[in-house]
């Protein structure tokens, strides 16, 4: 279901997005965008359901409250699972663009429970705590005087918390033959444009204080404690941060690809997470808007708003204020077009790397 360039809904389209993003920066909205889109196998009368909640990055929000990407990363992972059972898939994306973690918990996890409570359901895939973070920067920017730090420190607990109740919550409530449950971690939007240095000082210094090296440690920290949360809690870890900043070659001459030594290791502390990555690793870390898959070539993982990413495809309609869109589709690729698992565009897209990476862990038999 591509949406149509009709131009009447394009321009109030406009103007109910430019709404929702200045309330956002106020820290006082956010809307759903909910899609569900049928893969539908010309060789299978079998369907099975993947379930994702989260917040505008699996909405495939593009920059407009009236349609989304239809292959954002829950939609990719969906393909793969095709690909990988021979079967239909149908997947939920039950999303709130500008959510914090607290509403994703509340409000889809909680609230739209249903969704991954029926015998189909295969999957379940959460993300959470991009608005939190990206809120607590835009509060740090807004700041004169000495620095405070209070909105950033909460951003970091209320991430916490929701992640461990959400794990916990869809543990006791995902249908008993759910086979995955996952969780993506972050990615760091407007990496290099946060290499500047503050207006407000710190109290210990007085001087202004560089926001990337604010903002890195605490995206770091939560993580590391999504990880580390998924693992105590049965759930695999889809390590975005990993996928997005690290190149796909050795570029220190470590004797590492970056984005496998980036990757989180289970085992390894909190603080020797932050430590290995925010300092011994640092060099590595690379904005996504320029991902390089080798020396020579990159991608642009993100799109020109600087947040969210890029994708393949058309989209899907939600209506003028947003709300909840469907629609179906074949496979994308032919089963022989799949190379060691992985379809020919798994690293030119954002969406496509996110949603390979979630896909790595389903399993292999619904």
């Amino acid at each position: 279901m591509t949406a149509q360039p009709i131009r009447k809904p394009v321009v109030l389209a406009g103007v109910a997005t430019a709404i929702l993003l200045a309330a956002s920066h106020a820290g006082a909205t956010s809307i759903n965008q909910n899609v569900a889109w049928t893969i539908d196998r010309p060789d299978s009368t079998t369907q099975f359901r993947i379930v994702a909640y989260g917040d505008s990055i699996f909405a495939g929000y593009k920059g407009a409250i009236s349609e989304v990407a239809i292959w954002a990363a829950p939609s990719v992972d969906g393909d793969y699972a095709s690909h990988l059972w021979g079967t239909d898939v149908k997947i939920f994306r039950r999303t709130k663009s500008g959510a914090l973690a607290s509403e994703i918990y509340n409000d889809k996890i909680v609230g739209e429970q249903k969704y991954m409570e029926t015998a189909d359901t295969r999957v379940v895939a959460i993300e959470m705590c991009g608005n939190d973070g990206l809120r607590a920067r835009r509060n740090l920017d807004d700041q004169n005087g000495t620095c405070d730090y209070g909105p950033l420190d909460a951003a970091l607990a209320d991430c916490t918390q929701y992640q461990q109740q959400a794990m916990v919550f869809i543990n006791a409530n995902a249908n008993p033959a759910t086979e995955l449950k996952v969780i993506s971690n972050l990615y760091y939007p407007g990496y290099d444009a946060d290499n500047v240095f503050t207006v407000c000082t710190d109290q210990a210094t007085g001087q202004p204080v560089n926001k990337q090296d604010i903002f890195l440690p605490t995206l770091l920290r939560m993580n590391w404690r999504a990880c580390n949360f998924a693992h105590q809690y049965g759930f695999q870890c889809a390590d975005s941060f990993a996928q997005f900043m690290g190149a796909d070659y050795d570029s220190n001459g470590d004797g590492r690809i970056d984005s496998r030594a980036l990757r989180y290791r289970q085992g390894e502390s909190e603080d020797a997470y932050v430590t290995r990555l925010g300092t011994t690793l640092r060099s590595t870390i690379r904005d996504p808007n320029t991902h390089f898959v080798s020396a020579q070539r990159s991608y642009d993982y993100i799109l020109s708003d600087d947040v969210h990413p890029t994708y393949q495809g058309g989209t899907v309609n939600l209506g003028l204020l947003g709300g909840s869109g469907k629609g179906t589709s074949g496979p994308r690729f032919s089963d022989d077009k799949y190379v060691r698992g992985k379809n020919r565009i798994w690293r030119k897209f954002g969406h496509e790397r996110m949603g390979w990476a979630i896909s790595k862990f389903n399993p292999p038999t619904p």
